[in-house]
């Protein structure tokens, strides 16, 4: 299962060049697998480092969030209706409500395929937490914890 921009758009709000995500491997009820190609010509190389450019941790969490945003939507999407508020969610967006305890182990270079997991731990009413990671050549460079909230867009 390979499923690229549009499926994206058709999910999340973000959009470029602040959508970070490229493509989905895979999704199911638990867990998103995606991946993004770092651009060598990214603007943000410019001033992070000039000389020794890397993809700045953030940004490497951001794309963590917006998988589980995709996560999180297409559940919605799939249950149809919110189970907390029976109202229909084709105008829901999950917004990021906290991060917790984000580890960053390595570098993410320019020209890099990353490899973005997201994975639901647990739904409370309205809020889900989950967890993530960014690799890069197999190797671990970022996870985090984070929360998510729908929100009417």
């Amino acid at each position: 299962m390979l499923m690229e921009q549009e499926f994206i758009e058709e999910r999340i709000p973000h959009r470029a060049p602040f959508l970070l995500l490229d493509r989905v491997r895979s999704l199911d009820a638990q867990g998103i697998s995606a991946e993004k190609q770092i651009p060598t010509d990214w603007p943000v190389f410019k001033g992070h480092y000039p000389h020794y450019p890397i993809v700045p941790g953030v940004l490497l969490c951001e794309a963590i969030f917006q998988a589980g945003a995709l996560l999180i939507a297409e559940q919605l999407r799939q249950a149809g209706a919110d189970a907390v508020t029976s109202k229909s969610t084709v105008n829901t967006v999950p917004v990021l409500t906290r991060i917790y305890g984000a580890k960053f182990k390595r570098e993410v270079r320019p020209g890099e395929l990353i490899d973005i997991r997201a994975e639901l731990v647990e739904r409370l009413g309205p809020a889900w937490l989950l967890k993530g990671s960014v690799r890069v050549h197999g190797k671990l460079a970022v996870q985090v914890e984070f929360a998510c909230a729908a929100k009417e867009a």
